[in-house]
């Protein structure tokens, strides 16, 4: 069994996505742990370039023109073979659309345990370890890392994204791909979204309102803040299903994971699938008046008054200042 950890890169139309960088960080925590080499894995075609700031300490990249965009037949294909050969420790992939299609298939295909949604993976006395979320987020499961060789998606959690990158350019080998000539489902053509709104997760400043927000006509409050503070409004799943905000001001699980300087979170409980999207923030800052709230167990600031007090006093000191 070899004690190395590979982590499967995911990049679209260019881009490295952040949550490779995230499985980065966790599988360096592992590989120390245990005493094997951290691998990234690099499927593409001409993308040899999305290497240079991967935290690894070495890349395995494959190159084929089947490769060059996301599907899940090459994908699965290429990845079992260099699996059963090399049989790490550990493969990381993110629980994402890419990694959810990937996981499951190569888990039946090779026989091999796959543990989905972790938060983190780490080490303890040279044994590796998992933690997992369960039941939407509501449970947090630990145990055993299976072996000889486990699979596993990663949700963002104990790590930061920062730590999986690197001005120090790892070794890249190259590796043969295998014949991809009757693959199932191929790549078209790739259609961008149209964009109709602002892009949430990339604004520095948000303020977040939830059910404690009681009824449309209350927004105005957060929007005069956001104003204010030069932000912008989002909200959790409450106030999207009440048509109150589009679905593209939505912050959880099925909407945007954000990573602002400043997260503000009004009248916000704070639900697992809620809380998950955040935890990349800067600062975050809780206002409910529900002392027992979960959302100050995450908030570096909490104010446990009534928010239709607080709110526009804040915005007309704001406004003064």
């Amino acid at each position: 069994m070899g004690d190395n950890i590979y982590v499967v890169i995911e990049h679209l139309q260019g881009q490295v996505s952040e949550i490779s960088y995230v499985m980065l960080a966790a599988g360096r925590a592992l590989a120390s742990g245990i005493g094997g080499e951290l691998v990234a894995i690099l499927l593409g075609h001409q993308a040899q370039n999305l290497a240079g700031d991967l935290a690894a300490d070495r890349v395995l990249y494959m190159d084929d023109p089947a490769l060059a965009e996301f599907t899940p037949d090459a994908y699965q294909l290429a990845l079992a073979e260099l699996i059963k050969t090399d049989t790490p420790r550990a493969v990381l992939l993110g629980d994402t659309s890419v990694g959810a299609e990937v996981a499951g298939a190569l888990s039946v295909r090779l026989e091999i345990p796959l543990v989905s949604r972790c938060s983190s993976v780490h080490a303890k006395e040279g044994t590796p370890k998992f933690v997992s979320q369960i039941c939407g987020g509501k449970i947090m499961a630990e145990g055993d890392l299976p072996g000889p060789t486990a699979l596993v998606t990663m949700v963002p959690g104990d790590f930061k994204a920062e730590e999986g990158q690197s001005d120090q350019p790892a070794e890249v080998t190259s590796i043969p791909a295998p014949s991809f000539d009757d693959l199932k489902v191929t790549l078209k053509q790739y259609i961008e979204p149209e964009v109709g709104d602002v892009d949430i997760s990339t604004e520095p400043i948000l303020i977040a309102v939830g059910r404690g927000i009681q009824q449309e006509a209350n927004l105005e409050l957060a929007e005069e803040l956001a104003a204010a503070l030069g932000g912008t409004i989002c909200a959790s799943r409450p106030v999207v299903d009440q048509g109150w905000l589009p679905i593209s001001r939505l912050v959880g699980k099925s909407g945007k994971s954000v990573k602002p300087k400043l997260f503000l979170a009004i009248g916000i409980s704070g639900a697992p699938e809620h809380v998950e999207a955040v935890t990349g923030s800067e600062t975050i800052i809780a206002i409910n008046t529900d002392p027992a709230a979960p959302i100050f167990d995450i908030a570096k600031y909490g104010a446990n008054v009534d928010l239709f007090e607080l709110v526009p006093a804040l915005t007309e000191q704001l406004q003064g200042s």
